[in-house]
């Protein structure tokens, strides 16, 4: 929604109109994240948009014979319902998805672009013939690969990324307090806060929608539902208000192979860091290649529980109800149990605790501790019932603890449990569990684990 105010020639009128799905190219924004002094008033809700737009009379002292009567203006209100905009284009391509967004926001619509495989969304806007801004979040640890593909992707597309930046005392004060490397001791979460998420709040000010390379198969856990557009959950947006601002998702219903073979086909500039094994891109210490059969997300912030695999930009993505579909929360209801066969014993509360105070066991065991909703574990099933047919018969017990849900603080606490899956081997003569080190979960390398420590 937009509105387009145009002056006439004469002092005594003033004309206004409003347009549903496009805005006019004379009204220039100011750079992302500044101030405008523009009054739209306007009320929301999570679904809806409402704009109105008010004229009222002209009450000037004028004489009488003079006086120009102008009829009273009834208020004018139209609300845009995204979440049925989001069903009408489901099943639209990114480009037609990329052009509504383009037309209906104009100047107040910017790109989010991260510096990886989400150049298709600069791609696909200037497919559409539009003009387009776009903005990015230099946090000062990207990688030396990103601020070179920054550079190619301007000069490729001839434009100027609108860079925003953190607050350098804010910065000042994480890293004299707690050093350049706390997130590692302390979880991700307030480095990015600082770096990416009050930044971002920043250049959202300065406009009424923005645009994600979002997809849902990047995370199965936080973002398998994301809709094609949405009034963003979090975000604040120019008129201020939660509900103040759109959030466009083109790529939403696109898998990362097509969206690979776009770019390929289209001959566009790419990070060189996806060569290398790189496949999501953040910040250099937080970002490491993924191995053959991990999913992307694995190579971002490993060392945390993978329901953290969000830094903040997207937060309104994690749901808070704690019994959840995709895998946010403690538990799922409804979800599918997994690692299923008569080789393998099903631990309970109980189990676990006695296999724990065991100080000389007649056999060793090796333990996963999963949640079913886990994508990571769910990727393991396979390997890990081989290596219990394996097994079988071998003096080598094989089985599996669920821990998440009411069982993940216990687990934490006396299990080493970091992120899912964990695999632990209780060897035959040593009270303590071993934790499998590597991310290679086929059965061959868990073979070698076992063997080795038998």
């Amino acid at each position: 929604m937009a509105f387009s105010v145009v002056y006439s020639s004469s002092s005594s009128a003033t004309a206004i109109s409003a347009t549903r799905y496009s805005r006019s190219s004379e009204l220039k924004a100011p750079q992302i994240g500044s101030l405008r002094l523009l009054d739209r008033p306007a009320t929301v809700n999570l679904s809806q948009r409402r704009f109105a737009v008010k004229s009222k009379r002209n009450d000037s002292i004028v004489p009488l014979a003079a006086t120009i009567v102008e009829p009273e203006v009834v208020e004018k209100i139209e609300v845009e319902d995204y979440e049925q905009l989001a069903k009408d284009l489901e099943n639209s391509s990114p480009l037609e998805i990329m052009d509504k967004a383009l037309d209906e926001f104009g100047n107040d619509i910017a790109i989010a672009f991260s510096g990886a495989e989400d150049v298709a969304l600069i791609e696909y806007a200037k497919l559409t013939g539009r003009p387009f801004r776009v903005f990015s979040l230099d946090t000062g640890r990207l990688n030396p690969e990103t601020y070179r593909f920054f550079d190619a992707v301007e000069k490729h597309y001839d434009i100027h990324i609108e860079y925003m930046f953190p607050d350098a005392v804010e910065v000042q004060a994480l890293v004299r307090s707690k050093g350049l490397f706390s997130f590692y001791e302390d979880g991700h979460q307030e480095c990015c806060r600082v770096r990416k998420v009050r930044p971002l709040r920043r250049a959202l000010k300065g406009l009424s929608a923005w645009i994600t390379g979002q997809r849902k198969d990047q995370s199965p856990g936080t973002r398998s539902e994301i809709p094609v557009v949405q009034v963003d959950p979090v975000f604040e947006g120019m008129d201020g208000g939660v509900g103040s601002l759109i959030k466009w998702n083109p790529l939403a219903n696109v898998d990362g192979v097509n969206v690979w073979n776009f770019l390929r086909a289209m001959n566009v500039p790419v990070n060189s860091l996806h060569s290398q094994g790189y496949v999501s891109i953040g910040c250099e210490p937080c970002t490491r290649p993924v191995l053959p059969g991990q999913h992307e997300r694995e190579g971002r912030w490993w060392w945390e529980d993978a329901k953290a695999k969000e830094c903040g930009l997207h937060k309104g993505n994690l749901k808070q109800d704690g019994a959840l579909l995709n895998g946010n929360g403690n538990g799922a209801a409804g979800v599918a149990d997994i690692f299923n066969s008569q080789n393998l014993v099903n631990l309970s509360r109980t189990g676990i605790e006695n296999l724990l105070r065991l100080e000389n066991r007649k056999e060793p065991w090796i333990v996963v501790l999963y949640a079913p909703w886990c994508q990571f574990c769910q990727g393991m099933e396979q390997s890990y019932l081989e290596l219990a047919d394996k097994l079988a018969g071998s003096g080598v017990k094989v089985g599996k603890f669920r821990a998440d849900g009411d069982q993940k603080e216990f687990a934490k606490q006396e299990l080493q449990l970091g992120s899912f899956p964990t695999i632990l081997l209780f060897p035959k003569h040593s009270s303590r569990p071993i934790k499998y080190p590597s991310e290679k979960r086929d059965v061959d390398s868990l073979m070698t684990f076992v063997s080795a420590l038998r």
